[in-house]
């Protein structure tokens, strides 16, 4: 079933332009000017010159009487859209292998199949979202069944992130204004003056009537959001991108069939690797419908791979989930991700050890589950508990510090520390009973307390903020480590709250 994920760039002119060299400070409002006609007017403003009252269109004389501070560039739709384009290339080499640019403003990709890396759709849409953040590009992303809803419910729908469950589509966009289905100007001008607000009253009026006045593209837009008529999503291609295909004479739809051509397509695409001296790190391979559907199933390796049989074994694996229609004319076999392949030469000496070679084994659990379910774990150095273990990728090299070997920490560390009720004797003796989860412990023995502090070159938050943890034996014979939050004595180094941060075996 197809999903699509819709990512709207509100400031998107303004945003490239401050990452550009030499560009204004963040605390000065920005907006682009253009010409229209013989008038100078607002192509584009940031948040900060909207809260203002600078909008796109305003002239800007006008916009600078109203905010003198206002910092004026030229506006250049052309590097806008280019810009546009390499933000997708980005989207498609990280996330999913359908993704196109939505110009003005936007990005569109299909997250079928490749969801489940991210630890589903939510997990997928908010570590896109943290990254544009981070890059200083504001954004507004909705998930839907369609293009055409997941572009409506981003735009205006009113939340910064949704996702809208499958086969809830038409619940989700009944409500919408109608400029939300992309449609002309002078075309929504007119249905206002007919009175049709929304997408439902529009899809309730009578099409025939309706498409003989105002022409076939009014409720094509309204089937293409409601899922009746399907919109393809024509990926954006990177010009370095490797790739083969096949297009067929007759359509094919056999598993048999698709198998042994993906096996071909996997074997010249390892030449094709050999010659530029680079290795596979993920590899998405595009059957396309003769309904003009396209279905992309998608690999990924811990390390640049070039061995046919092993990208073939991953690739073949997932032939079951293709369904072919009535037959698929072409496939296209693309390397999304590339790297240098380095080849190792094999120690002479036998009796040496040599770590076993489970690679394989990675990227097929990673492929089935997600990479983020495979993981190996370091330790950090660190004062805080909850910061001394990251998760890091299986075949990623990273040092691990031993700083807190010799501290008493428990196997089992919660996430969040939980918050508990206990009967304790300020300042720095150990609990005698606490509630947890709704159930009272008698403690028989404690030991403690070990005094952390927080970390203030880390967060200003943590400056003079004390912990003091304690490990507790309850009469039941379990163990728990808990802590208190200030010394005890002085208000300002905690609020002296009790929780409980982990549970001994």
């Amino acid at each position: 079933m197809t999903r699509v994920l819709s990512i709207y760039l509100p400031y998107w002119p303004t945003d490239r332009q401050r990452r550009l060299p030499g560009a204004p400070s963040r605390d000065v409002p920005l907006a682009l000017k253009t010409k229209l006609g013989s008038k100078r007017v607002i192509f584009s403003a940031d948040d900060l010159a909207r809260r203002y009252g600078v909008y796109p269109g305003m002239p800007v004389a006008r916009a600078q009487l109203l905010l003198p501070e206002l910092d004026l560039l030229d506006a250049r739709p052309e590097a806008d859209a280019e810009g546009l384009e390499k933000l997708a290339l980005w989207a498609l080499r990280r996330y999913s292998p359908r993704v196109a640019s939505d110009p003005p403003d936007g990005l569109v990709l299909d997250t079928a199949g490749c969801d489940h890396l991210f630890g589903g759709e939510e997990g997928l849409m908010r570590d896109l979202l943290r990254r544009l953040e981070t890059a200083g590009v504001t954004a507004r992303a909705a998930l839907a069944d369609t293009w055409g809803a997941a572009h409506a419910v981003a735009r205006f729908g009113g939340e910064a992130a949704r996702i809208v469950p499958a086969g809830q589509t038409g619940e989700a966009i009944i409500n919408l204004p109608v400029m939300a289905l992309r449609l002309f100007n002078d075309l929504i001008d007119e249905l206002r003056v007919l009175g049709i607000e929304t997408i439902g009253e529009l899809a309730a009026k009578p099409r025939a009537a309706m498409t003989q006045r105002f022409g076939p593209e009014l409720f094509r837009r309204v089937d293409q959001a409601f899922g009746r008529v399907h919109e393809p999503i024509t990926p954006v291609e990177s010009p370095e991108l490797i790739f083969v295909e096949r297009v067929f004479a007759e359509p094919i739809g056999a598993p048999e069939t698709i198998e042994k051509y993906t096996r071909r397509l996997v074997g010249q695409i390892c030449d094709r690797l050999e010659v530029e001296g680079k290795g596979a790190r993920r590899l998405d391979l595009h059957h396309v419908r003769v309904d003009n559907r396209i279905l992309t199933t998608s690999v990924m390796t811990a390390r640049p791979v070039r061995d046919i049989k092993r990208l073939s074994k991953l690739l073949c694996d997932k032939i079951e989930a293709v369904e072919p229609g009535f037959g698929i004319e072409k496939m296209k076999l693309v390397v999304a991700q590339a790297e240098r392949l380095t080849l190792s030469q094999t120690k002479a000496d036998f009796s040496s050890e040599t770590r076993a070679d489970v690679e394989d084994l990675w990227d097929t659990l990673a492929n089935r589950y997600g990479d983020k379910r495979l993981y190996r774990a370091v330790s950090l150095a660190t004062d805080m508990p909850e910061r001394s273990v990251r998760r890091i990728g299986p075949t990623q090299a990273a040092a691990s510090s031993s700083r807190n070997a010799g501290f008493k920490r428990p196997p089992r560390l919660y996430r969040c520390p939980e918050a508990i009720q206990a009967l304790a004797v300020l300042p720095d003796h150990p609990p005698r009973a606490f509630t947890w989860r709704g159930q009272r412990y008698h403690v028989a023995r404690a030991d403690g307390p070990e005094r952390i502090k927080g970390e203030w070159w880390l967060s200003e938050d943590e400056d003079g903020q004390v912990r003091d943890y304690y490990i507790l034996e309850a009469d039941s014979g379990e163990r728990f480590w808990v802590f208190r939050t200030g010394d005890g004595v002085n208000s300002d180094t905690g609020a002296l709250s009790w929780f409980l941060h982990g549970k001994f075996a």
